[in-house]
């Protein structure tokens, strides 16, 4: 148990695509994939228990797991304004997702289904965890944190029945660069570097290929409009066969 919570883990650093974390990943499709079988079940009482009680159990989970974290860094030593307030994208998305479980609001899910599974996925398959391996709590959290953002998504357009809009993807494109300009503003007046607007991350990532700055910039907003894209491709396959009237439209 004292490694669980220790800065110095000793249990080994994390793998990519180890067994642990090809478990977790089985684990995260696993559980989205159900959706499709318990949205068919026919009783209306499980129907409404159930989304009651999930919808609450993962903005609980989330809301925890969030706090543990801020705990963590500062029992720990670790956290500073200029590396923990709540800027970054998943750190929002924890907060959003809550509320939307919570109170099932469509407009924080039009942002949550292109940012938060968009946003989250990387994490997920890319992590970078350095020495935190399974069991450390750390390993818990990032994928918690970030598969609840992407089962939150999924399980509103899947059970609930909620879906994107073109005029969803539109907005999350805009209010996504109008954030970055509000964040970027935080980072010159506190030496930060949410969204790594300001730099690279200090770590080895994805970014490295993209170009030194601000050109990485650019390749990001071009891989967030493709694969913004990619994740609404199913709604707009389907409204060509069905050529009907998209019910959120006017949302």
């Amino acid at each position: 148990m004292d490694q669980f919570f220790t800065k110095e883990f000793s249990g080994g650093p994390f793998v990519l695509f180890s067994p642990q974390h090809l478990v977790v990943i089985i684990l995260l499709v696993m559980v989205n994939l159900s959706f499709l079988y318990i949205r068919k079940i026919p009783d209306p009482a499980f129907q409404r228990i159930f989304r009651k009680r999930f919808r609450v159990t993962l903005a609980i989970l989330l809301l925890a797991n969030e706090s543990l974290w801020h705990i963590w860094n500062l029992v720990t030593g670790q956290w500073t304004i200029k590396t923990m307030l709540p800027l970054h994208l998943c750190s929002v998305f924890v907060f959003l997702s809550a509320y939307m479980l919570l109170t099932g609001n469509y407009r924080v899910y039009e942002f949550a289904y292109f940012l938060g599974i968009g946003g989250a996925l990387q994490p997920i398959l890319t992590p970078y965890l350095g020495i935190y391996a399974f069991p450390h709590f750390r390993f818990f959290q990032v994928f918690l944190s970030h598969g609840g953002i992407v089962t939150a998504a999924v399980y509103f357009t899947l059970v609930e029945g909620y879906r994107p809009t073109w005029k969803s993807l539109g907005k999350t494109i805009l209010y996504m660069n109008v954030y970055m300009g509000a964040v970027g503003l935080i980072n010159m007046l506190i030496d930060s570097n949410y969204l790594f607007i300001a730099h690279k991350p200090e770590t080895a990532s994805l970014i490295d290929v993209l170009g030194p700055w601000p050109w990485y910039l650019l390749a990001l907003e071009g891989i967030g409009l493709v694969l913004f894209t990619l994740l609404y491709i199913p709604f707009a396959v389907r409204d060509i066969f069905s050529r009907k009237v998209v019910p959120g439209e006017a949302a």
